[in-house]
């Protein structure tokens, strides 16, 4: 008798295993509950192991990650969320948040962006609030036909935080990054815009609304200064 169940019990293992190899390979499906999952990051990858999508905490967000590389991101040190990428592995897009009291006071964000090509966002939904100021609105921008210069962009890592700040100020100035041409939201000022943009990024034309209800429509020229005014 022994012997007997002995060999059953060899006999239903190797069925068992044989039946959850044949699930795995076949892709039937075998019973599971799962009610909860706890991790830092998931990485969703093509068969040939290309990124497609990434979700992750704060301490295990991925930096810039273009054709498969990954390359450091000193602006994403504080947020979580999921990012996209295209099917050469390269970064187009994503959802982020954070948020925190900082001095009493809440500092939030929340952006969900979709990239040019190789190149940085060009639709972006975002709210801020630091400070005791909000905002909230729908960006849209112009970028170069040309890829992001990754290369000129790392040249900076060295420089210390305010003079990297200084050094990628110019570039957007210069217009290496393209440029906004449409915001349609509120302000920190908590009025309800509509601003449209020149090719250069200057702001031609503003549709406003006060919080207190007062419109008017502004007409600006290349400096910035309102040259006609329709009010209500």
């Amino acid at each position: 008798m022994r012997f007997d169940a002995t060999r059953a019990l060899v006999v239903y293992a190797g069925v068992l295993t044989l039946a959850v190899g044949w699930a795995l390979v076949t892709g039937a499906a075998v019973p599971a509950a799962l009610d909860t999952l706890d991790v830092r990051r998931i990485n969703v990858r093509e068969a040939d192991g290309t990124i497609r999508m990434v979700i992750a905490a704060r301490d295990r967000f991925p930096g810039l990650i273009v054709r498969r590389r990954e390359h450091p991101h000193p602006g994403r040190t504080d947020a979580a969320g999921m990012l996209f990428y295209n099917d050469e592995g390269t970064e187009n897009g994503g959802l982020i948040f954070g948020g925190r009291t900082v001095a009493g006071k809440p500092a939030a964000f929340g952006h969900l962006s979709f990239d040019q090509y190789e190149q940085d966002q060009v639709v972006a939904l975002a709210q801020n609030e630091g400070g005791g100021d909000r905002d909230a609105g729908l960006r849209i921008a112009d970028r170069p036909d040309a890829a992001l210069d990754i290369a000129a962009i790392r040249r900076l890592d060295g420089l210390p935080p305010a003079g990297r700040d200084a050094a990628i100020q110019r570039m957007k100035d210069s217009g290496a990054f393209g440029h906004e041409r449409a915001f349609l939201g509120k302000d920190r000022s908590g009025d309800a815009l509509l601003d449209l943009h020149d090719g250069a990024g200057r702001t031609r034309l503003r549709l406003r609304v006060a919080r207190a209800g007062a419109a008017r429509i502004e007409f600006l020229d290349a400096a910035g200064r309102v040259t006609r005014t329709l009010a209500d």
